[in-house]
Protein backbone atom coordinates (compact mmCIF):
# COMPACT_ATOMS: atom_id res chain seq x y z
CA UNK A 1 0.00 0.00 0.00
CA UNK A 2 3.08 2.23 1.01
CA UNK A 3 4.84 1.33 -2.59
CA UNK A 4 1.06 1.86 -4.67
CA UNK A 5 0.77 5.42 -2.23
CA UNK A 6 3.97 6.89 -3.42
CA UNK A 7 3.68 5.78 -7.26
CA UNK A 8 0.55 7.98 -6.83
CA UNK A 9 1.87 10.44 -5.52
CA UNK A 10 4.87 10.58 -7.91
CA UNK A 11 2.64 10.67 -10.94
CA UNK A 12 0.04 13.03 -9.70
CA UNK A 13 3.20 15.99 -9.35
CA UNK A 14 5.09 14.51 -12.24
CA UNK A 15 2.40 15.43 -14.09
CA UNK A 16 1.88 19.13 -12.20
CA UNK A 17 5.77 20.42 -12.18
CA UNK A 18 6.81 18.95 -15.04
CA UNK A 19 3.90 18.82 -17.74
CA UNK A 20 1.72 21.93 -16.69
CA UNK A 21 3.95 23.84 -15.62
CA UNK A 22 7.40 22.72 -17.18
CA UNK A 23 9.34 23.43 -14.40
CA UNK A 24 13.09 22.30 -15.25
CA UNK A 25 13.73 21.51 -11.69
CA UNK A 26 10.66 18.81 -11.65
CA UNK A 27 12.47 16.01 -9.61
CA UNK A 28 13.31 18.04 -7.01
CA UNK A 29 9.92 19.25 -6.64
CA UNK A 30 8.43 16.07 -6.78
CA UNK A 31 10.75 14.11 -4.08
CA UNK A 32 9.64 17.05 -1.91
CA UNK A 33 6.00 16.49 -2.30
CA UNK A 34 6.39 12.64 -1.50
CA UNK A 35 7.96 13.48 1.75
CA UNK A 36 5.11 16.51 1.77
CA UNK A 37 4.07 15.73 5.46
CA UNK A 38 7.46 17.09 6.79
CA UNK A 39 6.73 20.41 5.15
CA UNK A 40 3.27 20.78 6.54
CA UNK A 41 3.86 20.65 10.07
CA UNK A 42 6.01 24.16 9.75
CA UNK A 43 2.67 25.10 8.06
CA UNK A 44 0.67 23.76 11.42
CA UNK A 45 3.31 25.69 13.84
CA UNK A 46 2.56 28.89 11.87
CA UNK A 47 -1.12 28.25 12.04
CA UNK A 48 -0.91 28.01 15.76
CA UNK A 49 0.92 31.41 15.93
CA UNK A 50 -1.92 33.31 14.35
CA UNK A 51 -5.10 31.25 15.23
CA UNK A 52 -6.47 30.84 18.74
CA UNK A 53 -6.17 27.24 20.43
CA UNK A 54 -10.09 27.14 20.43
CA UNK A 55 -10.69 27.45 16.58
CA UNK A 56 -8.31 24.40 16.71
CA UNK A 57 -9.72 22.53 19.59
CA UNK A 58 -13.41 22.32 17.41
CA UNK A 59 -14.21 21.37 13.72
CA UNK A 60 -11.40 22.14 11.15
CA UNK A 61 -12.21 22.61 7.74
CA UNK A 62 -9.12 22.79 5.11
CA UNK A 63 -10.74 24.04 1.46
CA UNK A 64 -8.22 22.88 -0.90
CA UNK A 65 -6.53 19.79 0.39
CA UNK A 66 -4.86 18.60 -2.37
CA UNK A 67 -3.57 15.31 -1.76
CA UNK A 68 -3.69 15.89 1.52
CA UNK A 69 -0.28 16.27 3.66
CA UNK A 70 -1.79 19.18 6.04
CA UNK A 71 -4.60 16.95 7.24
CA UNK A 72 -2.72 14.16 7.78
CA UNK A 73 -0.02 16.44 9.96
CA UNK A 74 -3.23 18.26 11.72
CA UNK A 75 -4.77 14.36 12.21
CA UNK A 76 -1.79 13.29 13.80
CA UNK A 77 -1.90 16.04 15.97
CA UNK A 78 -5.32 15.26 17.25
CA UNK A 79 -7.22 18.32 15.48
CA UNK A 80 -10.43 16.89 13.94
CA UNK A 81 -10.10 18.16 10.39
CA UNK A 82 -12.22 17.64 6.95
CA UNK A 83 -10.60 17.71 3.92
CA UNK A 84 -12.21 18.87 0.58
CA UNK A 85 -10.48 19.43 -3.01
CA UNK A 86 -12.45 19.56 -6.28
CA UNK A 87 -9.49 17.23 -7.98
CA UNK A 88 -11.33 13.30 -7.84
CA UNK A 89 -7.22 12.28 -8.36
CA UNK A 90 -5.99 14.39 -5.44
CA UNK A 91 -9.19 12.97 -3.24
CA UNK A 92 -8.36 9.59 -4.37
CA UNK A 93 -4.50 9.87 -3.04
CA UNK A 94 -6.52 11.77 0.14
CA UNK A 95 -8.41 8.45 1.01
CA UNK A 96 -5.15 6.10 0.46
CA UNK A 97 -3.31 8.10 3.13
CA UNK A 98 -6.49 8.00 5.43
CA UNK A 99 -5.95 4.32 6.11
CA UNK A 100 -2.44 5.44 7.90
CA UNK A 101 -3.66 8.40 9.20
CA UNK A 102 -7.46 8.87 9.89
CA UNK A 103 -9.56 11.81 9.07
CA UNK A 104 -12.17 12.37 6.48
CA UNK A 105 -12.14 14.03 2.48
CA UNK A 106 -15.03 14.80 0.42
CA UNK A 107 -14.69 15.81 -3.50
CA UNK A 108 -16.32 18.81 -3.82
CA UNK A 109 -15.93 22.63 -5.10
CA UNK A 110 -15.14 25.59 -3.20
CA UNK A 111 -17.82 27.44 -4.65
CA UNK A 112 -20.35 24.87 -2.75
CA UNK A 113 -19.54 22.85 0.20
CA UNK A 114 -22.18 20.17 1.46
CA UNK A 115 -21.64 20.93 4.24
CA UNK A 116 -24.38 22.66 6.77
CA UNK A 117 -24.23 26.27 8.19
CA UNK A 118 -22.08 27.25 10.88
CA UNK A 119 -20.53 23.49 10.73
CA UNK A 120 -17.24 24.44 11.67
CA UNK A 121 -14.59 26.32 14.01
CA UNK A 122 -11.91 27.23 11.69
CA UNK A 123 -12.10 27.00 7.94
CA UNK A 124 -8.50 26.77 6.19
CA UNK A 125 -7.65 28.07 2.58
CA UNK A 126 -3.80 28.00 1.73
CA UNK A 127 -2.49 28.38 -1.94
CA UNK A 128 -6.42 27.93 -2.96
CA UNK A 129 -8.25 30.51 -3.26
CA UNK A 130 -6.68 31.82 -6.45
CA UNK A 131 -7.29 29.11 -8.35
CA UNK A 132 -11.14 29.13 -8.11
CA UNK A 133 -13.75 29.88 -10.69
CA UNK A 134 -15.52 32.97 -8.14
CA UNK A 135 -13.37 34.40 -5.46
CA UNK A 136 -16.69 35.72 -3.88
CA UNK A 137 -18.81 32.95 -3.90
CA UNK A 138 -15.56 30.77 -2.20
CA UNK A 139 -15.21 33.57 0.17
CA UNK A 140 -19.47 33.00 1.00
CA UNK A 141 -18.87 29.97 1.24
CA UNK A 142 -16.48 29.54 3.62
CA UNK A 143 -18.10 32.11 6.01
CA UNK A 144 -21.23 30.14 5.47
CA UNK A 145 -19.94 27.04 7.09
CA UNK A 146 -17.93 28.77 9.97
CA UNK A 147 -19.55 29.13 13.46
CA UNK A 148 -20.62 32.51 14.76
CA UNK A 149 -17.40 33.32 16.05
CA UNK A 150 -15.81 31.25 14.39
CA UNK A 151 -12.56 32.00 12.07
CA UNK A 152 -11.39 31.93 8.49
CA UNK A 153 -7.41 31.52 7.68
CA UNK A 154 -6.57 32.46 3.67
CA UNK A 155 -2.90 32.33 2.76
CA UNK A 156 -2.75 33.36 -1.05
CA UNK A 157 -0.04 35.14 -3.13
CA UNK A 158 -0.33 38.58 -3.46
CA UNK A 159 -0.93 40.31 -6.83
CA UNK A 160 1.72 43.34 -5.74
CA UNK A 161 4.69 40.31 -6.01
CA UNK A 162 7.32 40.27 -8.32
CA UNK A 163 7.19 36.09 -8.14
CA UNK A 164 4.86 33.79 -9.72
CA UNK A 165 5.01 30.90 -6.92
CA UNK A 166 3.64 28.75 -9.10
CA UNK A 167 5.57 28.40 -12.31
CA UNK A 168 8.67 29.48 -9.44
CA UNK A 169 9.48 32.43 -11.76
CA UNK A 170 10.17 36.43 -11.33
CA UNK A 171 6.88 38.34 -12.07
CA UNK A 172 5.97 41.70 -13.07
CA UNK A 173 2.91 43.05 -10.31
CA UNK A 174 -0.01 43.42 -12.88
CA UNK A 175 1.24 41.48 -15.77
CA UNK A 176 -1.18 41.38 -18.87
CA UNK A 177 -2.74 37.82 -19.73
CA UNK A 178 -1.46 38.23 -23.25
CA UNK A 179 2.32 39.15 -22.41
CA UNK A 180 2.50 36.72 -19.61
CA UNK A 181 1.88 34.30 -22.03
CA UNK A 182 4.54 35.89 -23.72
CA UNK A 183 7.18 35.72 -21.19
CA UNK A 184 5.90 31.95 -20.07
CA UNK A 185 6.76 30.98 -23.99
CA UNK A 186 10.05 32.82 -24.19
CA UNK A 187 11.13 30.98 -20.92
CA UNK A 188 9.85 27.40 -23.41
CA UNK A 189 7.09 27.37 -20.38
CA UNK A 190 3.15 26.09 -20.89
CA UNK A 191 0.72 28.66 -21.16
CA UNK A 192 -2.49 27.02 -20.29
CA UNK A 193 -2.16 26.93 -16.51
CA UNK A 194 -2.43 30.47 -16.43
CA UNK A 195 -6.28 30.44 -17.17
CA UNK A 196 -6.51 29.07 -13.85
CA UNK A 197 -4.22 31.84 -11.54
CA UNK A 198 -6.58 34.80 -9.84
CA UNK A 199 -3.53 37.60 -8.99
CA UNK A 200 -5.68 38.37 -5.78
CA UNK A 201 -5.15 41.68 -3.65
CA UNK A 202 -5.86 42.91 -0.11
CA UNK A 203 -8.94 45.11 -1.16
CA UNK A 204 -10.76 42.41 -3.02
CA UNK A 205 -10.64 39.56 -0.52
CA UNK A 206 -11.74 42.81 1.82
CA UNK A 207 -14.61 43.65 -0.50
CA UNK A 208 -15.40 39.70 -0.93
CA UNK A 209 -15.83 38.89 2.86
CA UNK A 210 -17.75 42.69 3.77
CA UNK A 211 -20.11 41.48 1.09
CA UNK A 212 -21.28 38.44 3.72
CA UNK A 213 -20.56 40.87 7.00
CA UNK A 214 -17.30 39.70 7.98
CA UNK A 215 -15.16 42.67 8.79
CA UNK A 216 -13.29 41.23 11.76
CA UNK A 217 -9.69 40.70 9.55
CA UNK A 218 -6.27 40.38 10.46
CA UNK A 219 -3.94 40.32 8.08
CA UNK A 220 -0.12 39.27 8.51
CA UNK A 221 2.39 40.53 6.72
CA UNK A 222 5.66 38.56 8.42
CA UNK A 223 6.15 35.95 5.12
CA UNK A 224 9.27 36.50 3.65
CA UNK A 225 9.79 37.07 -0.41
CA UNK A 226 10.25 33.65 -1.83
CA UNK A 227 12.94 36.00 -4.62
CA UNK A 228 14.63 37.44 -0.93
CA UNK A 229 17.44 34.89 -2.25
CA UNK A 230 17.38 35.47 -5.98
CA UNK A 231 19.33 37.53 -8.38
CA UNK A 232 17.25 40.39 -8.13
CA UNK A 233 16.84 40.52 -4.07
CA UNK A 234 18.36 44.01 -3.68
CA UNK A 235 15.60 45.50 -5.94
CA UNK A 236 12.82 43.34 -4.73
CA UNK A 237 13.23 43.60 -1.46
CA UNK A 238 13.64 47.37 -2.17
CA UNK A 239 10.44 47.22 -3.38
CA UNK A 240 9.21 45.79 -0.76
CA UNK A 241 9.93 48.13 1.93
CA UNK A 242 9.14 51.61 -0.22
CA UNK A 243 5.40 50.45 -0.58
CA UNK A 244 4.82 47.92 2.23
CA UNK A 245 3.60 45.61 -0.06
CA UNK A 246 3.60 42.17 1.37
CA UNK A 247 4.80 39.03 -1.36
CA UNK A 248 1.62 37.43 0.50
CA UNK A 249 -2.14 37.92 1.48
CA UNK A 250 -2.16 35.99 4.79
CA UNK A 251 -5.50 36.95 6.71
CA UNK A 252 -7.35 35.36 9.77
CA UNK A 253 -11.28 37.01 9.82
CA UNK A 254 -13.55 35.71 12.46
CA UNK A 255 -17.13 35.49 11.47
CA UNK A 256 -20.01 38.04 13.40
Amino acid sequence: MELELRERLRRYYTTYYRDTLGIPGWPTLVDLREREESQERAHLDRLRQVVAPSALAGRVLNVGCGTGGFNAVAAEAGIRIVGVDADPEAIGICAAKRRRAGGAFVHAEAERLPFGDGSFDLVHCFSVIEHVASVEATVAEMARVTRRGGVIYVHTPNAWSWWEGHYKVFWTPFLPAPLARTYLRLRGRPTAYLATLRRLTVSRLRRAFARVGVTDITFHDDTPARESVGPLRVMTGAYYRLTGASPFIELVARRP
